[in-house]
């Protein structure tokens, strides 16, 4: 079984070990969660905390797949409430009908606040050393929440129609989608046992990469279509939000994509000279983040 099919089932492991013979569940409730877990996604988040792991040479195990599980039903969780229509106000997500399209907008809240709720379940129950379990909830919690990814989107809508700084925008960023991306990086470093001077370049790591991501995300705003991105593009524009593109121009937005990424890719072919680190995988997976001068990976 693939990495991916694994963080599957690691999700639906959870569930199906709550729910068995319970009748108080919402059959609704499930179907939602599931259909937006199911919908598809490159799971990058995971799956850099899964290459992570193995350039340490740790054998990957159910809890691994666990905690990578969990972040990924975090990230899930955030898009069922970025297209509600008191946020971005989007029909589509993947190509496919967004949750609150499919099953209403209180079914899709409801399934939002579940899979931003078990993650934290599914990594207590998980096989880790217990000063390791407490690490991953409590950073997991930051990147998540108020000082995170939801504080991070609150100043994203707050900034509508406001004419930002490039320092602003990025604390915008940092939060909204760095933490998150950060934390799969430090995760399989607490994991891994590594020393505090690895954690500290794993997180520049993940924030390298996390900031790359988001200036990708607003290049291929205003430059892919439906089809290539899965929901409507020019979303930014529409809502007069600032972004790279916008602040910096198209050209120097691919220059700061390109620098950041190629600064994580640096830093981890210097821990591979290093330590017995062995980062050939996520310098692919960082790799094929780039964008050429049209837009296209």
């Amino acid at each position: 079984m693939n990495k991916l099919k694994q963080i599957d089932a690691a999700i639906r492991r959870y569930y199906e070990s709550h729910s068995q013979s319970r009748d108080d569940i919402s059959s609704e409730l499930m179907d939602a969660i599931l259909y937006s877990v199911d919908s598809g996604g490159k799971r990058i988040r995971p799956l850099f905390l899964l290459e992570v792991l193995e350039a340490f040479g740790i054998e990957l195990l159910d809890a691994h797949y666990d905690v990578a599980a969990a972040v990924e039903m975090i990230h899930t969780g955030s898009l069922i409430h970025d297209d509600l229509p008191a946020m971005d106000d989007d029909d589509y997500r993947r190509g496919r009908l967004t949750s609150h399209k499919k099953f209403g907008e209180a079914t899709a809240i409801l399934a939002g606040d579940s899979l931003f709720l078990d993650p934290f379940g599914l990594i207590a129950e998980a096989d880790l050393k217990p000063i390791i379990t407490v690490q991953l909830i409590q950073f997991l919690s930051v990147s998540s929440g108020t000082f995170g990814m939801v504080g991070g989107q609150m100043l994203d809508m707050t900034s509508e129609g406001k004419s930002l700084s490039l320092t602003e925008l990025q604390n915008i960023h940092v939060n909204k989608t760095g933490k998150l991306l950060t934390f799969p990086f430090w995760a399989a470093g607490v994991i891994a046992e590594q020393s505090a001077s690895v954690l500290g370049r794993l997180w520049q790591v993940g924030s390298l990469v996390g900031h790359a991501f988001q200036v990708r995300d607003d290049i291929l705003d205003v430059t892919a279509n439906f089809e290539e991105l899965g929901k409507t593009p020019n979303k930014d524009i529409h809502s007069e939000k600032s972004t790279y593109p916008s602040l910096l121009g198209l050209e120097q937005s691919y220059v700061v994509l390109h620098d950041a990424l190629d600064r994580a890719q640096a830093i981890l072919q210097e821990l591979g000279q290093e330590i017995d680190f062995q980062p050939g995988k996520i310098l692919d997976m960082i790799e094929r983040l780039r964008l050429d001068g049209q837009g296209k990976s």
